[in-house]
């Protein structure tokens, strides 16, 4: 699958595709039925599809810290779309410049001139552009228009409500992982690289691996059980904490830190995916770092307990 980093990079053999917009914070199971709609007709029209994203997503840029915690980093969303078989990926930078175009601008510049789209797929919720005109409706009459067609998803509903990135999110957050596994159409999983931390693990006698989340917020805070894979890894279990670590640190920037039971490795530098099982507790505050030791322990012996029994 080819990215295409922005739309100065854009080429005249970019031009003839099907495509469609959106956050795709997920790909969660709605966001499949449209990406499956448009791989349909980009084979029945023998063209490429494409897949148009916002790095960073705008509530992210306009709101930082009031926008909704990322479901996943940009590399997690560019490998599941390639995974589902999406040809390219555009991604454009959200800044003042395309905050202030309007929707007929961007049909045009983008769309049209740009990527010279022959179809083009919408969720039933999206809009875009500077006074937020940018719906199926006004596509739909551009298209008519300028030479391509348009058409919008129907609401994907799972057990009676619409499938969302919110509903996701409320899922994670209230630790109903089967729920959020219904939604996504597959297990919640967090990837990233594991990176140096504090090292304050080790010298409390439990290693962790401190995973890069690419993102200000995490959808999920607590403590997990957890299964780990990559780096030679599959499905190894381990406890996790994600938060701000409030005993050592203070910060507002979330962090993943997974321990593995029973095993010792080294996995600085490696990629691996954290896939979350059960929460066992919420994230708190320990008056010291014996205090912290001891629950630190007690959340080993549960979690081995857990997976005992499971």
């Amino acid at each position: 699958m080819e990215l295409i980093r922005g739309l100065h990079n854009l080429r005249p053999a970019h031009g003839g595709c099907v495509a469609t917009i959106g956050a795709f914070d997920g790909v969660h199971r709605g966001h499949r039925a449209v990406i499956e709609r448009l791989l349909a007709q980009g084979k029945a029209m023998s063209l490429p599809t494409v897949v148009i994203v916002f790095e960073p997503l705008p509530r992210e840029y306009l709101t930082p810290l009031q926008a909704p915690a990322r479901l996943m980093s940009f590399r997690e969303k560019f490998i599941i779309l390639k995974e589902l078989g999406v040809d390219r990926v555009l991604r454009i930078r959200f800044n003042d410049a395309l905050r202030s175009m309007s929707a007929d601008a961007f049909v045009e510049e983008i769309f049209v001139d740009g990527l010279g789209v022959k179809f083009v797929a919408l969720g039933d919720d999206f809009r875009f552009g500077a006074d937020r005109q940018g719906d199926f409706e006004f596509v739909k009459r551009r298209g008519e228009v300028l030479g391509f067609d348009c058409q919008s998803m129907d609401t994907l509903t799972c057990a009676g409500e619409r499938v969302s990135s919110t509903r996701v999110r409320e899922a994670l957050a209230d630790g109903d992982f089967t729920l959020a596994e219904e939604l996504l159409g597959r297990p919640y999983s967090i990837s990233g690289r594991v990176v140096y931390g504090r090292q304050l693990g080790r010298e409390i006698g439990a290693p962790t691996a401190n995973v890069e989340l690419h993102r200000l917020r995490s959808p999920l805070s607590g403590v997990f059980a957890v299964e780990v894979s990559g780096a030679g890894l599959e499905n190894a279990p381990g406890v996790a904490n994600v938060g701000t670590r409030p005993t050592v640190n203070d910060s507002i920037r979330a962090n993943l830190e997974v321990h593995l039971l029973n095993r010792d490795i080294n996995l600085y530098g490696q990629r691996i995916a954290v896939r979350f099982k059960h929460k066992l507790r919420e994230e708190k505050k320990f008056g010291s770092l014996d205090e912290l030791k001891e629950n630190i322990q007690t959340d080993i012996n549960t979690t081995t307990a857990w997976f005992a029994s499971h």
